[in-house]
């Protein structure tokens, strides 16, 4: 909990934890109103679908130029804009007047959300690379807490009964409390590496890292996506715990996080990557045992184990040698990014073709992969 006290405790490390915050703030309350916005404008679910799809279009386009935004503009700088960009955006779905606008404004808040997510991960890393203190996870963790905010928010909606009024509310929520931290990070800019010519040999640390992030953010993915009718339809669990899995694993996942930088210090990045990677197997096998509430418990050592795993690759990608952090965490964030829209997908024709329990056994394999990988990093560093 030593980050968490460092956060709470001193502003210059509580400007960019609060952009974690903020992006699952405005994400998340966008969220509650796709419904809404769905009998709005008379689609159906494939249209809706479709629309979805241009919000993750949105962020893969900014992904391949992002690093040299950020570059141009400072770390800080690139992190303050994208929250504005993101506050902007973030009202345009809730007041699209037609479907293909609500196409343009979801590419939109995509793109926006793409480049802050990226700008407050180097962001971060180079905080802690400058004052060697650990936080990348801890902030991670505001991330999850910017998601629970935004779920209490939605006891406002029958009290407001105007989506673009409550998303207006955390728009400016997002952006007063940015507006008082942002000094503290603005000026920010990365630090000068000495870059090396590509090679093979250079990148391959960093692609070890992608498929590691693809795999655990696909399984991330997976656990949203999945594990009610996982609940439902193998274990045979009861109506009032079919969400239970989501949110043992959404619950030990923030926990996790806010644990995670005091465990990192100790032990190092690597290390604690296998060992994330320990308890999610531990917790996959639990849930194939396809019993209420050992399936239960098994979802939440899945959060727990996953919990340290993305900030950790961010912190180590941000490092890598000859590779500037921007360019790094891009890699990273995008490969991951892919892994969570993609991964669900995939796994889903698996489930309609054979089952959920393969589902969930290909699950297990990948974190066995995430645990063999942080053997070959390890090697590698050593």
């Amino acid at each position: 909990m030593k980050s968490l006290r460092l956060i709470l405790s001193n502003p210059r490390y509580f400007g960019p934890s609060w952009v974690f915050a903020s992006i699952n703030i405005l994400f998340g309350t966008w969220a509650i109103y796709i419904p809404t916005v769905k009998e709005k404008l008379g689609i159906d679910k494939a249209d809706l679908g479709v629309a979805i799809f241009f919000l993750a279009l949105g962020v893969f386009v900014i992904f391949p130029i992002a690093s040299r935004i950020i570059d141009w503009l400072g770390v800080g700088k690139a992190t303050w804009y994208g929250v504005l960009l993101s506050c902007v955006s973030a009202l345009l779905p809730l007041l699209a007047p037609n479907y293909y606008s609500l196409m343009a404004a979801l590419f939109l808040f995509g793109a926006s959300n793409g480049l802050t997510d990226i700008a407050m991960n180097t962001l971060v890393t180079e905080i802690e690379k400058e004052d060697r203190e650990n936080f990348m996870s801890a902030s991670h963790g505001f991330f999850s807490l910017g998601g629970v905010l935004a779920g209490l928010g939605s006891f406002l909606i029958i009290g407001i009964n105007n989506p673009a009024l409550h998303m207006l509310y955390a728009v400016l929520l997002v952006l007063v409390v940015n507006i008082i931290f942002q000094k503290h990070y603005k000026h920010i800019v990365a630090a000068p590496i000495e870059r090396e010519a590509f090679s093979f040999k250079l990148f391959r640390p960093l692609l070890i890292l992608g498929l590691v992030s693809f795999m655990v953010m696909g399984g991330e993915g997976a656990v949203v996506d999945w594990s009610g009718l996982f609940l439902q339809e193998i274990t045979m669990a009861p109506e009032a715990l079919i969400g239970s899995g989501f949110l043992a694993f959404s619950v030990m996942m923030t926990l996790g996080r806010f644990l995670g930088d005091g465990i990192s210090a100790k032990i190092g990045p690597i290390k604690i990557v296998a060992i994330g990677a320990a308890i999610s197997i531990v917790g996959y096998l639990l849930v194939l045992t396809a019993e209420v509430y050992m399936a239960i418990a098994g979802f939440a050592l899945v959060g727990l184990g996953f919990s340290v795993i993305i900030p950790e690759l961010f912190r180590i990608g941000g490092t890598v040698k000859g590779i500037d952090s921007a360019k790094g965490v891009s890699f990273i964030a995008g490969t991951g990014y892919s892994g969570f829209l993609m991964g669900p997908v995939a796994l889903g024709f698996v489930a309609e073709k054979y089952s959920l329990n393969l589902t969930f056994t290909i699950l297990l394999i990948c974190s066995v992969l995430v645990l063999a990988a942080t053997y070959a990093l390890h090697r590698r560093r050593r």
